[in-house]
Order: structure tokens, then C-alpha cells, then sequence
């Protein structure tokens, strides 16, 4: 039987507030599936998606569909 969890990955909003637009940092990006990956999760699919904040401001948010096998 498999698990599944959806998570929302986004930036935080001080990028978008300075910058007026906030993209992901890969690095972090990276850091969060390799963390969950250890977990045993794998990543089904994902999408990306521009966000308005606070009425004037953009960030990007990755919606990411990941399983694994439930013990």
C-alpha cells in the first residue's frame, strides 16, 4: 500500500517584500526533496505555480505530490 503527501514549497516572503518577486533558491529546493527522499519519499509529480502576496508583490510555489511505500 502506498502513502501519499502533498506539500506546498514556497519561499519566504522577505524575498518577495525586498525584491518584489521571489524565485525558489535550488539550493534549498534541493536540501528539502533530498531531506524528504531520506524519509523514504519520492516525488510523483510537481507544478509550479506565481503566487501574488500582499497584493503587489510575486513568488513562485511549487504544489510537490510525493509517496512511498506505508510500513
Amino acid at each position: 500500500m502506498k502513502e501519499y503527501k502533498v506539500v506546498l514549497y514556497r519561499e519566504g516572503m522577505l524575498g518577495s517584500a525586498l525584491l518584489g518577486a521571489a524565485k525558489v533558491n535550488p539550493v534549498k529546493f534541493s536540501q528539502f526533496l533530498n531531506g524528504n527522499a531520506q524519509e523514504g519519499w519520492r516525488v510523483i509529480t510537481m507544478d509550479k505555480d506565481i503566487s501574488r502576496m500582499l497584493l503587489f508583490f510575486k513568488r513562485e510555489v511549487y504544489v510537490v505530490i510525493m509517496e512511498r511505500d506505508k510500513n
